[in-house]
C-alpha cells in the first residue's frame, strides 16, 4: 500500500524525455562539436603564425571539451534520475483524465 504511483506521469515523462533526447541533446552536442572544430581551425590553420590566434583557438578547444563534458554529464544524470523514479523513456502520449 505504500509508495508513489507514477503511472499517470509516464506519458508526460516520455514526451519530455523524447524531446530532450531527440532535439536538445543533438543540438547541444553539435554546438559543442562546432566550437571544438572552430578552435582547431583557429589553432592549427588560422593561427599558425600568430600566438594570439593560437591562444584564442586553444580557448575554443577547451570550451568545446567542457561543453561535451557538461552535456554528457547532465544527460547521464537525467537518465539516472529518470530510471530511479521509474520514468523510463518510451510509450505514447498520456491518456485523457477520467472522472
Amino acid at each position: 500500500m505504500g509508495g508513489i504511483n507514477t503511472s499517470y506521469l509516464q506519458g508526460y515523462a516520455s514526451s519530455v524525455i523524447g524531446i530532450i533526447n531527440g532535439l536538445f541533446v543533438p543540438v547541444l552536442i553539435s554546438i559543442a562539436f562546432i566550437t571544438f572544430l572552430w578552435g582547431v581551425y583557429k589553432y592549427f590553420i588560422a593561427g599558425a603564425a600568430s600566438d594570439t590566434e593560437r591562444e584564442e583557438g586553444r580557448k575554443f578547444i577547451l570550451w568545446g571539451i567542457i561543453g561535451f563534458v557538461v552535456i554528457f554529464s547532465v544527460w547521464g544524470l537525467v537518465g539516472i534520475v529518470g530510471s530511479t523514479l521509474g520514468l523510463s523513456p518510451g510509450g505514447g502520449p498520456p491518456s485523457y483524465p477520467t472522472l
